[in-house]
């Protein structure tokens, strides 16, 4: 039985945002490319939920249950809670992770 997959808000923003950049810098095709790869890591997902490694820069915040996968150059971080996965981030690998944090604490607050 696979494991139920919820895609927050803050990861839908961060599509679009993804979705945006690469059709202005790249492609329609490279988009749907990029999106297949993205859906498909996350079905893997449902199935090996522990496959993901921890974050190098969530860990040195010693939050454990995080983690992530790579998916071309993008990372999709996540958080498994029972039998529910949570993706709470989809960002191009090249971002600086440390400021995408603070921006998203901010955010919140």
């Amino acid at each position: 039985m696979g494991f139920r997959v919820v895609i927050l808000d803050s990861a839908e923003q961060d599509l679009k945002e993804l979705r945006a950049h690469i059709l202005k810098n790249f492609s329609n095709a490279t988009w749907r490319t990029t999106y297949a790869k993205i859906k498909e890591a996350i079905r893997n997902l449902q199935n090996f939920p522990q496959a993901g490694a921890i974050p190098e820069e969530i860990e040195k915040l010693n939050l454990t249950q995080y983690r992530q996968v790579l998916s071309g150059m993008n990372r999709v971080i996540y958080e498994v809670r029972q039998d529910v996965i949570y993706i709470h981030i989809v960002v191009d690998a090249r971002r600086d992770m440390n400021a995408l944090l603070t921006r998203r604490l901010l955010r919140i607050t």
